[in-house]
């Protein structure tokens, strides 16, 4: 199947690890020039190894996406280096780090960087990338979720509710620019094995009764048996493959919509 994405420009923001920087493999293996965004100073050493793996060009920027003008700026110098970018793929986030069952085992402060992340630093990226594709009347942005934000998980209700906005603020978004010619998803991944998983193991483990605690295998087994049908982990590259197919010319209908990703977790009439 051709993707057509062959000299596309590809923006990943959080593109240093995980699900980024999968989905700025996927592309590149397409054929299409990636720019990584990323606080993580690495950004640059793993944009030359995807120019060299791939043949494609490749840029690393390091920003903060919760400094609206660091984001400006990451875009400008994008735009200086190749002109344009015809996707997005915004994949940073964090969790609060704590284990919030009840939600009352959290204070109103675990709150605040959590939104500033997920929640802000989405609106910082979609206020620098609009303008630039809606002049040019093309491009696609896929903004990754969660299941965890279409089912209130108590888990970490700070990071639900962020991925119930995120997945909101992408509608919102779609209805805005579909007449401009921009198309904008949400994609949501169900268990996946990044750190931002280990993290919630550790902040449950951490606050477990001593007889109750398990090791991250066991309880992620366990957690995998119970909740998703297929048995099985996501992984970032089936995720990364709903991005770039999303983003591709074989999607050109698709706009608003919310993808799961989840081997069955969340299910929908």
């Amino acid at each position: 199947m051709n993707l057509e994405l062959r000299d596309r420009v590809a923006v990943v923001v959080g593109g240093a690890s995980g699900i980024g920087l999968a989905a700025a493999r996927g592309f590149a293996r397409e054929g299409a020039h990636v720019v990584l965004w990323d606080r993580n100073e690495n950004v640059h050493q793993l944009a030359k190894q995807l120019a060299k793996d791939y043949s494609v060009r490749a840029l690393g920027c390091v920003v903060d996406v919760t400094n609206e003008a660091g984001v400006g700026m990451a875009m400008a110098q994008t735009v200086e280096s190749f002109g344009q970018v015809g996707s997005l793929v915004h994949a940073a986030a964090i969790g609060s780090g704590q284990f919030g069952f009840p939600f009352t085992n959290l204070k109103p402060v675990h709150w605040l960087k959590v939104l500033e992340v997920n929640v802000m630093g989405m609106t910082h990226v979609a206020h620098a990338v609009t303008p630039h594709m809606t002049s040019r009347g093309n491009g696609t942005m896929v903004f990754v979720a969660s299941v965890a934000g279409q089912m209130g998980s108590q888990t970490d209700p700070p990071y639900s509710a962020s991925k119930a906005a995120n997945i909101n603020f992408a509608q919102c978004m779609a209805k805005d620019l579909a007449p401009r010619g921009v198309r904008v998803n949400t994609v949501c991944p169900g268990m996946v094995q990044t750190p931002l998983n280990r993290a919630v193991w550790q902040a449950w483990h951490d606050q477990a009764l001593p007889e109750q605690r398990l090791g991250y295998d066991e309880w992620s087994d366990r957690k995998i048996k119970a909740v998703v049908p297929l048995g099985k982990w996501q992984s970032v590259e089936a995720i990364a493959d709903m991005i770039v197919f999303l983003s591709s010319a074989r999607a050109e209908h698709v706009t608003g919509q919310t993808i799961n990703v989840d081997g069955g977790f969340v299910m929908h009439a």
